[in-house]
């Protein structure tokens, strides 16, 4: 398994024999005359987790956030290209985006859950969709939960405030909101970077479970966590993947060295 890379054109696609959950053709993204993303296209296989890293403004969370069409909410933003998912173009106007949000789903940087119970914070998005059914919902509450390694701390207590969770706690939660309408992927923007040490290492083993049943795209600053936890590395810079390979050979064999400076601390 590995990944064939045409750095000149900025192609960089999975070998035949890996399975692809997305991929992006020639991916732009403009914030009115800046070109933040430029052309990118990467194909992310299935089951892995793939971190996108480099330095501050080069793009890394402005591509994350392309691939459930999140841009979408930003005044001026303009994104072309194409995202593939299960064979269709999900940047196109036909898309229903709400609908294309439960297959690839979110996590921001700082945990959101909402003012609502720890129950209600999983079961508001189920009913939003259709489900009325209290043990069907019951269910998918407790499946979620476990899946988010938080069942075990809060079982007890579901009808208490979200809001009354640790950070790391309610990160966790926000994840198994994100899992609980069965997504195929998982983005996740910088999930750890406002968490303790020990928070911190929950939430990557949490992940780590997850990506037996979930394609993982992870944003972080933190080296040493995308050398735990990841498949793949992807090194973004103005706007630019430079290098895309698997992480061991990412942070121990680069082959560019723009790369080898970011990843052992010598960059800029």
């Amino acid at each position: 398994m590995g990944i064939e890379k045409t750095l000149e054109t900025n192609i960089i696609r999975m070998r035949p024999e890996a399975e692809v959950a997305l991929k992006t053709n020639d991916l732009h993204v403009h914030y009115g005359d800046f070109e933040a993303i430029k052309g990118v296209s990467m194909e992310f296989e299935k089951n892995k987790i793939t971190s996108l890293i480099g330095p501050s403004g080069c793009g890394k969370s402005t591509y994350l956030r392309s691939l459930n069409r999140m841009n979408d909410t930003v005044p001026g933003a303009k994104v072309t290209g194409e995202i593939i998912y299960q064979g269709i173009d999900v940047n196109v106007p036909e898309v229903d985006v709400f609908e294309m949000r439960k297959n690839i789903g979110m996590v921001f940087q700082r945990p959101n859950p909402f003012s609502k119970s720890i129950y209600e914070n999983i079961a508001f998005a189920l009913r939003r969709h259709g489900m009325k059914d209290k043990a069907a919902l019951d269910e998918i509450v407790e499946t979620s939960l476990k899946q988010a390694a938080l069942w075990d701390q809060v079982k007890d207590q579901l009808n208490k405030s979200a809001l009354a969770l640790s950070g790391g706690q309610q990160q966790r939660l926000c994840i198994a909101r994100a899992i609980a309408l069965k997504p195929d992927i998982l983005l996740l923007d910088e999930p750890a970077s406002a968490l303790d040490p020990i928070s911190t290492s929950q939430v990557e083993e949490t992940l780590l479970e997850l990506k037996e049943k979930y394609t993982i795209i992870i944003v972080t600053h933190n080296m040493q966590q995308a050398s735990r936890i990841s498949d793949y590395t992807a090194f973004f810079y103005l706007g630019n993947v430079i290098e895309y390979d698997e992480t061991r050979k990412i942070f121990t064999r680069p082959k560019i060295q723009q790369t080898e400076d970011y990843v052992s601390g010598h960059f800029g």
